[in-house]
């Protein structure tokens, strides 16, 4: 973690803020912690997540979204760095909401990851506005949402329109 200021890693590790915004350590993965992330969130959705009743799977998500604001705000100013590497929580929360109501079984839990980084790498409107245009804790984790909107989107055509015809063919 080059990019970090000195000593920050050692801050970040003894706070339970920066354990959090980190990703439980995945932020700190020395190539593309935001891929690693994501991909380490699908280990709560797998093992509890996907299981859960709509309302309690929706108040987890905005839950795990305000403590992402808090979390990826306390490491902003610790950091100095506006949007840090180190914060993954909002890879967390995306992939969480792509995830929304995806049927069981890995195909779909890699098309929902594929899906959300897409999004989240190339950004469209308005994943980009709120990525340029917000800052801090709020801005660091909307960019993410929206991305995980995106990818929701896309998930619920799949498996609304694409599966049912592709389950035709012989």
């Amino acid at each position: 973690m080059s990019h970090l200021p000195v000593g920050t890693r050692r801050k970040l590790l003894r706070h339970p803020l920066g354990w959090i915004a980190a990703g439980f350590g995945a932020g700190f993965s020395p190539r593309a912690p935001g891929t690693v992330g994501s991909a380490v969130a699908l280990l709560p959705w797998f093992f509890w997540m996907q299981g859960l009743p709509v309302y309690s799977y929706l108040a987890v998500v905005t839950i795990a979204f305000l403590v992402g604001v808090l979390s990826a705000h306390w490491v902003i100013k610790r950091t100095g760095i506006e949007d840090p590497s180190v914060v993954v929580w909002d890879e967390y929360v995306g992939m969480w909401i792509a995830l929304f109501a995806a049927p069981a079984g890995w195909p779909w839990m890699l098309a929902a990851f594929a899906l959300f980084r897409l999004f989240d790498i190339w950004k469209p409107w308005p994943v980009s506005w709120a990525d340029q245009k917000l800052h801090g804790g709020f801005g660091a984790m909307l960019d993410d949402l929206l991305a995980g909107v995106y990818a929701l989107a896309v998930m619920q055509l799949l498996v609304r329109y694409v599966w049912p015809a592709w389950e035709l063919v012989p």
